[in-house]
C-alpha cells in the first residue's frame, strides 16, 4: 500500500513540476530541460539548438544562424504582445541562397516540425539569380528584409493571397502600401528554373509556387510570423534582442526546473 501511495506522490510531483514548467518557462514548449549554470543566452541556444535538430532543419538546408534570428524575433514579437501567445507557426526565408534553391521554411514551433519546405521568389529589382539589393521603398520591386506577421486573405490579380505587415520600421514597414503580400505563380517552380535557369521574379512579394500556395497561405494566415533574411549589413531590428528573447522564454531561468524527470 505504501508503494502505491508513494507511486501516486510521485505522478503528482511530476505533473506539478510540468505544470509550473509550462507556465513560467515558455508558453509555447514544456519539454525543455533547465539546467542551472547556463545564462540567458546561452539557455534560449540551447532551446533554439533542440527545435533545430529535432525537426531536421540542417538537413533541410535551413542554416542554424539564420533559424536563431528569426526564433529570437518570433518571441520577441510574443514578449510585445504585437504576436498572440498562441501563434505557433513560424516562416523562414533566406535571400542569401539562389532562387533555385528551395529557400522558404514553414515551422510548426510546438511539434518542432518542418512542415513545408519549398521555392520561393524575390523582387525583380533585388537581382537575378541572386538578391543582393533590399529596398523599403514604393515602387523599387525589391524585397524587403525582417520580421513580418501574416493577416488576413483576399483575392486580387494574383488569386488568393496573404496580406503582410512588416514590423521593422525602416526595413520593411511600406508592406501594406507596397502590396508585398503572398501569391502563388507560375514563374516559381521547378518549370520556372528549367526554361530560365532560376526563378521568375515578383514586385517584393514572397510568391510561392502554384502548386504549394493553398497550403503556405492556410498554414501561415492570421498572425503568424515570417522572417526574410538576406546579405545587407544595414539591416537591424529591435526584435533581434537577444536577452529579451530568452528572458522571455525563461523569465525564471535563475531557478532550475527539471521538466524532464
Amino acid at each position: 500500500m505504501k508503494k502505491r501511495v508513494g507511486g501516486f506522490t510521485g505522478i503528482l510531483l511530476i505533473l506539478a513540476i510540468t505544470t509550473i514548467s509550462w507556465k513560467s518557462a515558455n508558453p509555447i514548449k514544456n519539454n525543455f530541460d533547465f539546467r542551472n549554470g547556463l545564462s540567458a543566452r546561452q539557455l534560449l541556444e540551447k532551446y533554439v539548438s533542440n527545435i533545430y535538430e529535432a525537426g531536421h532543419l540542417q538537413a533541410s538546408g535551413l542554416e542554424f544562424n539564420v533559424f536563431y534570428k528569426a526564433v529570437t524575433g518570433f518571441m520577441n514579437l510574443k514578449a510585445s504582445n504585437k504576436l498572440p501567445q498562441t501563434s505557433s507557426i513560424l516562416t523562414v526565408i533566406d535571400l542569401t541562397k539562389s532562387s533555385q534553391e528551395k529557400r522558404m521554411w514553414i515551422i510548426d514551433m510546438i511539434d518542432d516540425a518542418l512542415v513545408l519546405n519549398t521555392w520561393v521568389a524575390h523582387g525583380h529589382g533585388s537581382g537575378d539569380d541572386m538578391a543582393t539589393a533590399f529596398s523599403n521603398r514604393i515602387d523599387s520591386h525589391q524585397s524587403s528584409l525582417g520580421f513580418y506577421i501574416t493577416d488576413d486573405v483576399y483575392y486580387g490579380k494574383n488569386g488568393r493571397s496573404l496580406r503582410l505587415d512588416g514590423m521593422d520600421a525602416g526595413f520593411n514597414s511600406n508592406a501594406r502600401e507596397r502590396a508585398i503580400v503572398v501569391h502563388g505563380a507560375d514563374y516559381v517552380g521547378e518549370n520556372a528554373i528549367g526554361m530560365l535557369g532560376r526563378l521568375g521574379r515578383s514586385y517584393g512579394c514572397p510568391a510561392v509556387p502554384l502548386d504549394v500556395a493553398e497550403q503556405v497561405i492556410n498554414t501561415i494566415k492570421d498572425k503568424t510570423v515570417m522572417f526574410i533574411n538576406g546579405n545587407d549589413d544595414r539591416y537591424s531590428s529591435i526584435f533581434l534582442d537577444e536577452d529579451m528573447a530568452a528572458n522571455y522564454i525563461f523569465p525564471d531561468s535563475n531557478h532550475a526546473v527539471m521538466a524532464s524527470l
